[in-house]
């Protein structure tokens, strides 16, 4: 028997061992190889213990950031800055809110925001078309809203006062702010004060 015929028959006897059509352990010996793992590794193509899940839910409101701002504050020892943020959060189906957040960075500074918001949510009565029934107004600070109905106009609206109509999922409006006033945080709860109105008066 030759030289080749014996090394032949010897990787034959292996690939028997582990299987037809292989002639070693894949991957460094280890039988069926990476095979009925999934995605991370584990078998059955599960999730990673402690890890994300395959599936990612809606979150139940909506956030916009309307202005974002560095304050300082005087210490002893010199200046201190953080970030100011004015969030609006609202589900677009008459529930909205307005919120504002320090922090020393951003990331922190819009959870608090966020948190805030949720806390001063309101739930605004509109009509079958999303709409308001009557016209509101209101002043908050020095700033002035006014929101009047207009059916098939659509959302027409300008600054934070948009933003809040929009995520309370009111449309067929006019809103205008009547007042020199070109302060965010004031002209979006002037706008939450106005809306909120629309329960206590007769439709």
């Amino acid at each position: 028997m030759t030289e080749v015929t014996k090394q032949q028959n010897t990787e034959k006897a292996r690939g028997a061992s582990f299987g037809t059509g292989h002639t070693r352990p894949p991957h460094g010996g280890r039988e069926g190889g990476n095979r009925g793992r999934g995605k991370g590794g584990r078998p059955g193509g599960g999730p990673r213990r402690g890890g994300r899940p395959t599936f990612f839910e809606k979150p139940e409101f909506d956030q916009k950031i309307i202005d974002t701002k560095r304050v300082a504050r005087v210490v002893s020892g010199g200046r201190r800055f953080n970030f100011k943020i004015i969030m609006v959060v609202g589900d677009r189906n008459g529930k909205v809110g307005v919120g504002t957040g320090k922090g020393g960075d951003t990331a922190l500074a819009i959870e608090k925001a966020f948190r805030s918001a949720k806390k001063n949510i309101v739930l605004i009565p509109r009509t079958k078309d999303g709409s308001i029934p009557h016209e509101v107004s209101a002043k908050y600070s020095s700033a002035r809203v006014l929101i009047l109905p207009a059916p098939g106009k659509g959302l027409i609206a300008g600054s934070s006062l948009r933003v809040v109509l929009d995520l309370a999922g009111i449309r067929d409006v006019v809103a205008k702010v009547i007042s020199p006033s070109k302060n965010k945080l004031n002209i979006a709860r002037a706008t939450v004060d106005a809306l909120s109105m629309i329960s206590t008066r007769k439709k």
